[in-house]
């Protein structure tokens, strides 16, 4: 039988019970909850929860959250949790902790909206060098200009695994002067990053975020990644902007569709499974 799907990138949030400073665009501006991520698939899926922007004095709150829903929701595998990283007092033991909680799937802290430099702070470099001693995986939410310097971030942490969120946000439609493919090849030569098949829907000109526009950036990420290092992800509910969740989904699998059955599965939830640090129960 065909494994169940893993997204690795969905969101759920609540703006009457969290604050998302970022959060304008009133087709998203209601809670998103996990009985809608179903009805949005279609099928059974799997999913990694993503911290979705709350303030960071939140994020704890978001977290036991995420947890409280998935108690009665087992297809809600883990979260990746919000981490200032940069704020060296007191990181060291709060990165056990999250690393001792099993439903911590690794830590993201939003880099998108930074300044030229912010990466190479030494604050920051501990704390994502600190999540690799502690087994966390890093996932970088990073715009195409800040790829260099995520290169250089990923080879300063070579203990951590490093997840690029959405292929680095390319600008599918805009003039290609190469420049993303060439920063994405550096990137992909790093062997402790993986990619996320996610986010260029919303990155292209609004209706424009056809088939055809996006499977280049999806087989240029797989060429360089290679299927052991991609991992299938929605970025739910956020991509309804532009597609159905059904879209994305069958533009993905028609791209994986000339791989063997076992690299596109990979692809499709085991890779998913291995860097977020789940582990399913014996059958």
């Amino acid at each position: 039988m065909t494994p169940p799907i893993v997204d690795a990138h969905v969101h759920l949030w609540d703006p009457a019970r969290f604050d998302y400073p970022w959060l304008t665009e009133p087709a998203l501006r209601r809670a998103f909850g996990p009985e809608d991520l179903a009805a949005a698939a279609g099928e059974p899926i799997r999913a990694v929860v993503v911290e979705a922007g709350r303030r960071p004095g939140q994020a704890g709150a978001e977290l036991d959250w995420v947890r409280a829903l998935a108690a009665n929701r087992p297809e809600l595998l883990g979260m990746v949790a919000h981490l200032s990283l940069e704020e060296g007092e007191g990181l060291p033991a709060r990165i056990r902790r999250l690393a001792a909680d099993p439903f911590v799937a690794g830590v993201r802290r939003l880099l998108q909206d930074e300044p030229a430099g912010f990466t190479a702070r030494t604050g920051l470099r501990t704390g994502v060098a600190l999540l690799g001693d502690a087994g966390l995986p890093f996932d970088a939410c990073v715009r195409e200009h800040q790829l260099g310097e995520l290169d250089e971030l990923a080879a300063a942490c070579p203990q951590t695994v490093v997840v690029l969120d959405h292929l680095g946000k390319p600008r599918p439609g805009a003039p290609d002067d190469g420049s993303w493919y060439r920063a994405l090849r550096r990137l992909a030569a790093r062997p402790n990053v993986a990619c996320k098949l996610s986010g260029l829907a919303t990155e292209a000109p609004p209706g424009r975020a056809t088939p055809g526009l996006l499977r280049p950036y999806l087989r240029a990420a797989l060429d360089l990644f290679g299927p052991g290092r991609c991992l299938y992800a929605g970025d739910w509910p956020v991509l309804t902007l532009a597609v159905r969740y059904r879209d994305w989904l069958d533009l993905v699998r028609a791209e994986l569709s000339a791989l063997p059955a076992g690299d596109a599965d990979a692809v499709l939830g085991g890779n998913a499974l291995r860097v977020y640090r789940h582990t399913d129960p014996p059958v």
